[in-house]
């Protein structure tokens, strides 16, 4: 999915992103799908709204959204990042 720069309707505010998000980093599954997800966001939250929420997820490399579902790959840890600095390429 590219986040593509359109006219919206309804643009999430940044209350409903954070709410996301935090249910997508802190979930106990590693794969959910959107129905999952809309039943446990704290709030319910429009479909348009939630697309355009995982579309940004993605593009800033958060989510991996798959066939299967949706999954959190954000790791913000500085040792992982020198791992990965330091690492070969295959």
């Amino acid at each position: 999915m590219l986040l593509k720069h359109r006219r919206i309707e309804h643009a999430p505010t940044l209350n409903t992103v954070l709410m996301v998000e935090d249910a997508l980093k802190n979930m106990d599954e590693s794969v959910i799908t959107i129905a999952e997800l809309k039943r446990k966001l704290p709030k319910q939250v429009n479909h348009n709204t939630l697309k355009i929420i995982l579309e940004y997820l993605e593009a800033s490399n958060k989510i991996l959204v798959t066939m299967k579902g949706i999954t959190w790959v954000y790791n913000p840890s500085p040792k992982l990042k020198k791992a990965i600095e330091r690492g070969v390429e295959i």
